[in-house]
């Protein structure tokens, strides 16, 4: 069954740095274009990042341009999440995404926290 884990949350500090690293099981990870989701505290799930099948093709959303980066490893099945001048409006539950075969697969996520 398709399988998402999420890690390398944690806290920071406002201007920090964190990676996060999705690993991926259960489909031809080379196959499908992955995303990277948040969900901050009483606001609904928002996409941050989406990265194409072969990472050619990336796409973020505005609030992040220039500070984050998508990338993939297909002979790891891993993608990651490059984020750097964290502010405290990027706290939020971080989730990986594949929409496989017309359904929608989320991680549990990982928390990131910045703060001072």
């Amino acid at each position: 069954q398709v399988q998402l884990v999420e890690s390398g949350g944690g806290l920071v500090q406002p201007g920090g740095s964190l990676r996060l690293s999705c690993a991926a099981s259960g489909f031809t990870f080379s196959d499908y274009a992955m995303s990277w989701y948040r969900q901050a505290p009483g606001k609904e799930r928002e996409l941050v990042a989406t990265i194409s099948s072969r990472g050619s093709i990336t796409n973020y959303a505005n609030f992040v341009k220039g500070r984050f980066t998508i990338s993939r490893d297909n002979a790891k099945n891993t993608v990651y999440l490059q984020m750097n001048s964290l502010e405290p409006e990027d706290t939020a539950v971080y989730f990986c995404n594949v929409r496989w075969r017309l359904v929608d697969y989320w991680g549990k996520g990982t928390l990131v926290t910045v703060s001072s």
